[in-house]
């Protein structure tokens, strides 16, 4: 199992405390925790984005670009990006910049969103934003594959023998599909042969089973390479403790207000509940990360149980004194990873993945990774209908 530390960067008051943390201070926040996750053996570190609601992610690409600069070995992603509401040439732009200063540690989660709020910010009728991200994720491949695009469509201009630069590090940088409640983002991703990054926010563990096993599905539908059929999947908040009594009883008051929080209409996209209200129930059946280091690591077992997933992201408990977040983080790495990667090995970054070798940290021994996976999904089609 591979570990991701994801912030989404809300920028809510605490709802005991009543304190609100300055919105340069939590951007100082977020890179301090990036440079402490790549210290205590982190593999990724990842951004939100939103542009509605209590959150300051809007400018994501400036906050990763910091990331790749003070950093020299965890990997960069976004969850999510939102491309269905962006022009996919600045995202081209935009993100090999990114890449070019992590010498190739980007690999980018992609969706839809989900703020419908944020929709009409950006001149997307609400019901299009599927078709948007699928017409916006063609361009995007193009545009990092080769040079002078000509290509025309609805939700963009049409491009004439355009060459996106900079051009990415070393090839196309691997994209993640992020899926939260529906079954479309899966199947654009098993449709391209890329990874799938579930949310498993909000929901019971069976509901993202489902979407997973459709994934799958579709992605040998497809005839493509099953050795990249890579999941991650999200969890709530993290609050580590010696007990889980002891969890529950410190963070227990404040989840059940956040819970509370964006329970209230307008307050979260409908259709999208959370479900599980109270500390206790969400230890239980929901995706926190709640308890004693043991606990923890059980919970995510458990979780690997119904999606057989190869990364594991988490968010900080950001609403509480930074210093205790960075002490749960140090805390996880030394108590927790060990005992879930070796009950839940996984071939992601390693030597057997192309992307394994991409970043220039791990010796950039494939020129193009992108090009290495898709000339073995041919085969494995070519081989498929040759049966």
């Amino acid at each position: 199992m591979k570990f991701q530390v994801l912030d989404i960067l809300p920028n809510l008051k605490n709802p005991l405390t009543g304190r609100e943390i300055r919105p340069d201070e939590r951007y100082s926040q977020a890179l301090t925790s990036a440079r402490y996750a790549e210290q205590f053996g982190f593999d990724a570190v990842g951004l939100g984005e939103r542009h509605a609601g209590a959150f300051l992610s809007s400018g994501v690409t400036v906050l990763l670009g910091a990331i790749a600069a003070t950093t020299s070995r965890v990997r960069i992603q976004t969850g999510v990006s939102v491309l269905s509401i962006h022009d996919p040439l600045r995202v081209a732009e935009d993100y090999a910049t990114v890449d070019q200063l992590s010498r190739g540690r980007l690999e980018l989660v992609i969706g839809k969103g989900n703020e419908m709020r944020q929709l009409p910010m950006f001149g997307i009728d609400n019901g299009d934003q599927w078709e948007a991200l699928a017409e916006k994720y063609e361009l995007l491949r193009r545009l990092w594959r080769e040079e002078k695009v000509t290509w025309q469509g609805r939700f963009r201009g049409p491009l004439n023998e355009v060459t996106s630069l900079p051009r990415p590090f070393a090839g196309a940088p691997r994209v993640w599909h992020g899926s939260a409640t529906t079954l479309t983002s899966a199947s654009l991703a098993a449709k391209w042969g890329d990874p799938l990054f579930s949310a498993n926010a909000i929901q019971p563990r069976d509901n993202y089973t489902v979407l997973i096993d459709h994934y799958r599905t579709e992605y040998a539908e497809h005839g493509h390479d099953p050795r990249f059929a890579y999941v991650g999947a999200g969890a709530g908040f993290l609050y580590l403790a010696d007990t889980t009594q002891e969890a529950k009883k410190a963070f227990g008051p404040t989840y059940e207000q956040i819970m509370a929080f964006f329970s209230k209409p307008g307050n979260h996209t409908p259709g999208n509940e959370n479900t599980f209200a109270t500390i206790d129930d969400a230890i239980e059946r929901g995706p926190v990360l709640v308890g004693s280091p043991q606990q923890i690591a059980e919970k995510i077992l458990w979780f690997h149980e119904g999606f057989g997933h190869d990364l594991q992201s988490f968010n900080l408990p950001t609403m509480i004194p930074h210093e205790q977040q960075l002490a749960m983080l140090e805390r996880f790495a030394s108590e927790v990873i060990p005992v879930v990667r070796r009950a839940a090995p996984t071939t992601l970054w390693s030597d057997e993945d192309p992307y394994g070798g991409r970043p220039a940290v791990h010796g950039r021994t494939v020129a193009d990774a992108a090009t290495e996976v898709e000339r073995a999904q041919l085969q494995q089609s070519d081989a498929r209908w040759e049966e």
